[in-house]
């Protein structure tokens, strides 16, 4: 992933801030695993 910096605060962090990001989506795919999972197992054992 790449950001233009050219418009940005020289301020800014971007290698933290594109960091935090893919742990964001990386947690997120984890989560939408774990919730299919659930109502899988919900299917099954409720059914």
């Amino acid at each position: 992933m790449s950001i233009d910096t050219s418009k940005g605060s020289p301020s800014m962090d971007y290698a933290q801030h594109v960091e935090t990001y893919e742990t964001f989506l990386r947690l997120t795919k984890y989560g939408i695993v774990f919730v299919v999972v659930i109502l899988a197992g919900m299917k099954f054992f409720l059914a």
